[in-house]
């Protein structure tokens, strides 16, 4: 008899700790979305506002390696004339841009920086959708550093 109330003991405890098919398909749900906003966020990124023309270092042939993929160095970009505040250094932004994602989804919604200035030229001051930076973030956060 205690063999049995044991084992209807553990079959409970076992279906108490997995989750309900509920649960299973929010999170399925969840993870569709979250593949959605990474490409969207590719789309953004390479097709949109191409990133890379700046963040992704370049041989003098013009030609980026993909394995240095938006991880940042010297801007490359000179302007033809002096131009106050020009950036030196294009910052990394494969696996995980600066700031707090908080700061970044704000910077590409607002062209505020986390410091609170507005970004330095050549960076355009992009209006995104909070759902558009946030897509952006996703696939960022998807690349290796």
């Amino acid at each position: 008899m205690k063999i049995i109330a044991r084992t209807a003991s553990a079959v409970l405890l076992l279906m108490s700790l997995s989750p309900s098919p509920a649960v299973i398909a929010q999170e399925a749900k969840k993870a569709k979305a979250s593949s959605g906003d990474v490409e969207r966020g590719k789309y953004i990124v390479e097709s949109v506002a191409m990133c890379g023309r700046c963040h992704t270092p370049w041989n003098q042939a013009g030609e980026g390696k993909r394995e240095n993929w938006l991880l940042g160095g010297p801007t490359q970009i000179q302007a033809s004339y002096p131009v106050p505040n020009w950036a030196v250094v294009e910052p990394r932004l494969a696996g995980r841009p600066p700031g707090t994602d908080d700061e970044f989804i704000r910077l590409l919604m607002t062209g505020i920086s986390r410091t609170g200035a507005r970004l330095n030229p050549p960076m355009p001051q992009f209006r995104m959708t909070r759902q558009d930076a946030e897509a952006v973030l996703a696939y960022l956060k998807s690349l290796k550093q």
